[in-house]
């Protein structure tokens, strides 16, 4: 029944997809002004087709790149998302893991890079990256670490995403009456606070679904 309670509650407090979008476009656009770098961007793992996906991009004229995708093992961030492994590169076209058809597909060839991935504890979510530092300015250990947190806050809000798909999902079986009748046989096992805290809980869900009959 915990794990019934749970799923109730994110799935109907856990913010829309379009919010995570907002978030993870937010994330992109502060990464690429801290490091006054020329571009940034987030790429999700889907692990079903074994790709990338454009996620999030830094300024409005690069939008159109959000959804295109490409084999997961490909290019630098591929190489990052399956090493699970920072890196650091000030000329990209001399490593040989550059994929610059994959790069002039997006109508920007950079020169230097950063890219970190994004870890949910050991598993890869995605990898985020900023591209091309000013001309006198280089990638360091210490910006290195700043670009981490700013991976991890993107990591916790992917994951939070995902809890909330699974709760809608877990839900959508069910009629709305047999989960508040299953939630309210719980209340039966509650005592204190907790039993205070579920009664509420019931009684917003039952406004909730009487609401939408």
């Amino acid at each position: 029944m915990p794990d019934r309670l749970y799923a109730a509650v994110a799935a109907g407090v856990m913010a829309s997809e379009e919010d995570f979008t907002r978030l993870l476009r937010s994330i992109v656009e502060v990464a690429r002004a801290i490091f006054a770098a020329q571009g940034s961007s987030i790429f999700l793992l889907d692990e079903e087709t074994d790709e990338l996906v454009f996620a999030a991009v830094a300024g409005d004229q690069d939008q159109f790149l959000v959804g295109q995708r490409f084999p997961s093992s490909t290019g630098i961030a591929g190489w990052v998302a399956s090493s699970q492994t920072p890196l650091v590169l000030e000329d990209v076209q001399a490593d040989p893991r550059f994929a610059r058809d994959i790069a002039e597909k997006s109508g920007y060839v950079p020169k230097g890079i950063m890219a970190v991935p994004l870890l949910d504890e050991e598993r890869v979510l995605g990898v985020l990256q900023v591209l091309d530092r000013p001309a006198d300015a280089r990638f360091s250990l210490h910006e290195m670490e700043l670009l981490s947190l700013f991976a991890a806050q993107a990591a916790i809000a992917l994951s939070l995403l995902e809890t909330a798909r699974s709760a809608r999902a877990a839900l959508a079986g069910d009629t709305p009456t047999s989960l508040v009748a299953e939630l309210a046989a719980a209340l039966d096992h509650l005592e204190g606070g907790s039993r205070a805290s579920a009664e509420a809980l019931l009684r917003s869900l039952t406004e909730l679904f009487g609401a939408q009959r």
